[in-house]
């Protein structure tokens, strides 16, 4: 038993067996992120998509970043809206959903809310890709109380879409560049560009809209 273990590690690819310490600090960061929302996770997937494009064969490196990205983002979703349900029950809790209804600006909650009335939990999925979107509707399907399994019936295929995303962009950072590090910092530039957008847009709309 012990000796085909060993067999099957030799066969893998050089690339996969010394990059292995990488995927748990990927799931940690990603868990997290998750749990947590200071760390840019989408930037972290994408930078390691980076390096296991420049893997050779990239595949099976590429495909263990989507694994264990997908199920991290998933278990910090489930562990982040367990933590929520239970403000209704304990003091810690009650610490949570006002830290998380506190990152929710009101009127994106109040449009969260509607979403969520109107389309399901298929909102989960457009919440996911897009940039401090995720927040406000989660906060906007406790307050709605939303059984934990519908919940993660909607939050599975949105943490599916999300990591595809942000691996693509990786993968597009590490085919432009041909140093693996050029690819990182181009993947990494590019997702904080895209999760700065909307939060400047919505500080400049007030000042627009008063002139």
């Amino acid at each position: 038993m012990i000796d085909a273990l060993l067999a099957a590690v030799r066969e893998l690819p050089a690339q996969v067996v010394p990059g292995a310490a990488g995927y748990p600090s990927l799931f940690l960061l990603v868990v997290f992120g998750s749990l947590v929302p200071v760390v840019p996770t989408g930037a972290v997937v994408s930078g390691a998509a980076v390096v296991a494009f420049h893997s050779s064969p990239p595949a099976l490196p590429l495909l263990l970043v989507f694994a264990v990205a997908a199920l991290a983002a998933f278990l910090g979703d489930l562990g982040l809206y367990w933590l929520g349900r239970r403000g209704e029950r304990s003091r810690i809790g009650a610490r949570w959903l006002e830290w998380l209804r506190s990152r929710a600006e009101p009127e994106r909650l109040e449009a969260a809310r509607r979403k969520l009335e109107e389309h399901g939990v298929t909102v989960l999925v457009v919440s996911r890709l897009l940039p401090a979107g995720r927040i406000p509707v989660m906060v906007a399907c406790l307050l709605s109380r939303m059984p934990v399994h519908r919940f993660v019936r909607g939050d599975a295929p949105a943490c599916l879409a999300w990591t595809v995303t942000y691996q693509l962009i990786g993968v597009l950072g590490g085919s432009l560049f041909p140093e693996p590090w050029e690819g990182v910092a181009a993947a990494v530039g590019l997702t904080l560009l895209i999760g700065a957008v909307p939060p400047a847009w919505r500080r400049l709309r007030p000042a627009h809209a008063s002139r």
